[in-house]
């Protein structure tokens, strides 16, 4: 679906993408996260065909990204999507469906069956007069309209109430159940453990750790264990709650030898362990754990450029570019 080899993206002396490599399998949510700046709307511009690589190769659908006929097989959605506001969201839609030559009839349908699913009722309202929430909802549509094969979506739930925020999600869940492909980027990290089948995580440009959420948290997260007895030990504290009256103490180990030495020992000791809970590291834990303490390739190498004075660097170093089926 998604070939990407050593793709590269330079503003000037900025690299806002160095060197990426990763594969986008048919079917499949594929998130792309990291905090502003990382080069995540970079890379999927580049995916989109709307910004040239400086250097490396994608293919996306068999296509090189700037190849019209691509285009007409994706849906995009830019994190910053204006509208244009004195349409109503219903003719907002048949206009983008006649750029794309379908029916209306089949057009009406389609979209009419999306915002069903979005829970969008006023469709007869100037998008002007429509919430965040709604014309986000209008442009999740017009990606929509041309039933693409793939959907790249940028930051799809930015700036939306918790409550649309569930719909958009629980929406890219349907979306791949009827066997789209979807790439999307964010920097809630929740949102993308819940529903993403592979992640990349980029800092600086750069991916600092791919694969399944397991499989991360496997190779770069920490595992504790929270041992709850009823008898004191040397390593355990007082535990805030008790259970049917009985006093509990709680002591934090990292492996399952531990656990059992407590166990033997409790039970030593004429009590037993009550309670084991275990804590693993959330995607987010180990992006900040990876993000301090891992160096770029770059700065291993002698340095990466900075960004100019003031900026944030990555995303916001790239021109405002229109195409596809995004619009200013």
């Amino acid at each position: 679906m998604i070939t990407v080899e050593n793709l590269r993206k330079t503003y000037g002396d900025f690299p806002a993408v160095v060197g990426s490599d990763f594969s986008v399998e048919s079917g499949e949510v594929f998130g792309i996260v990291g905090p502003n700046g990382a080069g995540k709307t970079t890379t999927l511009k580049m995916l989109a065909g709307l910004v040239e690589p400086t250097g490396g190769s994608a293919s996306v659908l068999g296509y090189d990204p700037e190849e019209p006929a691509m285009r007409r097989k994706l849906g995009f959605l830019p994190e910053e999507s204006p509208l244009y506001e004195d349409m109503t969201a219903r003719s907002y839609l048949r206009f983008f469906a006649d750029l794309y030559d379908v029916p209306r009839d089949v057009a009406d349908e389609r979209t009419g069956a999306v915002l069903d699913r979005l829970d969008l009722e006023y469709r007869d309202r100037r998008l002007g007069d429509m919430s965040k929430g709604m014309k986000r909802k209008v442009a999740i549509a017009r990606s929509l309209v041309n039933d693409p094969d793939l959907l790249i979506y940028d930051e799809p739930a930015s700036g939306l109430d918790p409550l649309t925020t569930n719909v958009v999600l629980e929406f890219v869940r349907e979306l791949r159940d009827e066997d789209k492909t979807v790439v999307f980027s964010a920097h809630n990290l929740f949102h993308v453990e819940s529903i993403c089948d592979r992640v990349v995580i980029m800092n600086r440009g750069e991916i600092i750790a791919r694969g399944t959420v397991p499989e991360i948290r496997a190779e770069h997260g920490e595992t504790t264990y929270r041992v709850f007895t009823t008898v004191p030990l040397a390593e355990t504290l007082p535990a805030d709650d008790e259970v049917d009256g009985e006093e509990r103490h709680v002591a934090v180990v990292d492996e399952m030898a531990a656990v059992e030495s407590l166990r033997e020992r409790a039970e030593a000791a004429g009590g037993r362990v009550a309670d084991i809970r275990t804590d693993e590291a959330s995607l987010e834990d180990i992006f900040l754990r990876l993000a301090r303490e891992a160096p770029t390739t770059s700065e291993a190498e002698g340095g990466r450029g900075e960004a100019a004075p003031g900026s944030r660097g990555g995303d916001e170093h790239e021109p405002r570019v229109v195409g596809g089926n995004s619009q200013s």
